[in-house]
């Protein structure tokens, strides 16, 4: 007995002493901030998920792979015993993007737009109209179509998969295409490979999320500009088309092989390059959906944030963008794992919800489920993480979501980076290449806590600064960061009178 008060009492003493020790048994987990909802899929259902949207009476309709679309009901009962599934339509071809409109589904399937109605109101769609099929389709297993919402001019943005990973075998494959309210499709950018997920920004740009591959080192969030190229060339046949001559101008010159993303841009005009960079490997190989938080903090304090989710590692990213001399560049910061399967759709409810489905059959997925539809909701609990990451003329700054501790955030050893890229090339994917070591040079910290300037020595236009903070630590808490990790691409560095 005695001998056991002893060990009793030491062990105390070490853990008094110990505060870290005493920390690591306590820290807090993705869970705490945003619980995860796993919503049983009944039995009969292969709800291998394309696309998500709430319906006005509260459903949730969720589109697939196999080309169904079933409407949730209750779909926010955090217990899910009263959440039910009732098929709304099938026989569809692959339906990657389901969104309600005046009174109609539009759903975007491989071949067309279609959208849907239940008319005599027995939960059944029962009008099929063909709203749009202007694009061109072979067979091939690649030709994949994603669809956006509408934008604040009526439009739907297409982007159209290539037909396989290096060419175009009909009209439009390879291309982002915008479908009016009229069902008019017109030709928007080029330069498209395999699009994962499509979605639009608080501002109403549209995004999309291409693949690693040809003339695509790695994954990327990619900004959709009208009249732009984004990177591959596989479809420019499709510029002799008098619709695209009319709505497009002339084709852009063909990139160089084995060439960088920033030396490209700098030598093709409408090459618009991606505002994010994805590191692969280390936070997705198949980047997909993309949704932006518009729910004005009732998701937490990621205000008008975007977040990107990937296929293959099941997870969800965080993406802050800024704008610096007329073309979007940022960071992308860890958020979520634990989803149940390949994560592709996602949607944002009014009530701070995230909806997200997905897949793994034919891609491989670490969720580890054929198929998943999971919700996660903010607790109410602030996450103690990096907020924004802003580059300025001699470093970045960053913001964070609490008060940093000034003694910890205020010391460059807390604080290391390396950047690298990927090759501009015409083969599958690139190694990380280029690898420089930038110097911190130092760290102030604001009269708030809230932010730290950073000042580095050796900033690389058209790398990826890879960031992380080990080091720094809540100032109430004294809590190391969630995610200490960050992920900042730049193609332009502002001069001192930005």
């Amino acid at each position: 007995m005695r001998m056991t008060t002893v060990l009793t009492v030491c062990a105390s003493l070490l853990l008094a002493a110990s505060p870290s020790f005493a920390q690591k048994a306590k820290l807090p987990t993705e869970q705490d901030y945003y619980p995860m909802v796993k919503i049983p899929v009944p039995k009969g259902i292969v709800l291998e998920g394309g696309g998500l949207d709430m319906m006005p009476d509260g459903k949730l309709a969720v589109s697939t792979r196999r080309g169904e679309i079933y409407m949730v009901s209750n779909p926010l009962d955090t217990t899910t015993k009263s959440i039910k599934f009732k098929l709304y339509a099938f026989g569809l071809h692959e339906v990657l993007g389901v969104h309600y409109k005046d009174g109609w589904l539009y759903a975007t399937q491989r071949g067309e737009v279609t959208r849907l109605k239940d008319k005599d109101g027995d939960g059944r769609a029962d009008i099929f109209e063909t709203f749009c099929d202007s694009w061109g389709i072979s067979g091939d297993y690649h030709e994949y179509a994603f669809g956006s919402k509408f934008d604040k001019n009526g439009n739907m943005w297409i982007v159209l998969c290539l037909t396989g990973s290096f060419s175009s075998s009909v009209p439009y494959r390879g291309w982002c295409v915008r479908v009016d309210s009229k069902g008019k499709m017109i030709p928007t950018t080029s330069g498209i490979r395999s699009p994962g997920g499509i979605g639009l920004n608080h501002k109403g740009e549209v995004f999309y999320c291409d693949n690693q591959g040809p003339w695509n080192g790695t994954s990327s969030l990619k900004h959709l500009v009208p009249g732009s190229f984004q990177g591959h060339p596989g479809g420019f046949k499709w510029y002799d088309l008098p619709a695209v001559k009319s709505a497009m101008g002339s084709r852009p010159d063909q990139p160089k092989d084995n060439s960088r993303f920033h030396l490209e841009m700098a030598r093709l005009p409408k090459f618009v390059p991606p505002p994010v960079l994805i590191p692969h490997g280390k936070l997705g190989n198949s980047a997909s959906g993309i949704i932006c938080d518009e729910t004005n903090g009732k998701f937490g304090p990621f205000k008008n944030q975007l977040f990107v989710s990937d296929q293959t590692f099941s997870i969800v990213n965080r993406v802050f963008l800024e704008k610096i001399n007329g073309f979007y560049q940022g960071v992308v910061f860890p958020f979520r794992k634990g989803f149940g399967s390949g994560n592709v759709p996602m949607v944002m409810t009014k009530d701070g919800s995230m909806f997200v489905s997905g897949t793994d059959r034919g891609w491989g997925a670490r969720g580890g489920k054929p198929f998943a539809l999971d919700r996660i909701y903010w607790s109410g609990k602030v996450p103690f993480e990096v907020h924004e990451m802003r580059i300025k003329p001699d470093g970045f700054e960053l913001t964070f979501t609490k008060p940093v501790n000034r003694r910890t955030a205020g010391d460059v050893k807390s604080y290391s980076m390396k950047t690298y890229t990927y090759l501009f090339r015409s083969a599958y994917g690139s190694p990380e290449v280029d690898h420089t070591t930038p110097t911190i040079k130092k760290a102030t910290v604001a009269a708030d806590g809230k932010s730290v300037r950073l000042v580095i020595e050796g900033l690389q236009v058209g790398h990826i600064h890879a960031l992380d903070i080990p080091g720094v630590r809540s100032a109430k808490e004294r809590l190391p960061l969630l995610h200490s990790k960050a992920y900042y691409t730049i193609w332009n560095i502002p001069n001192k009178a930005n």
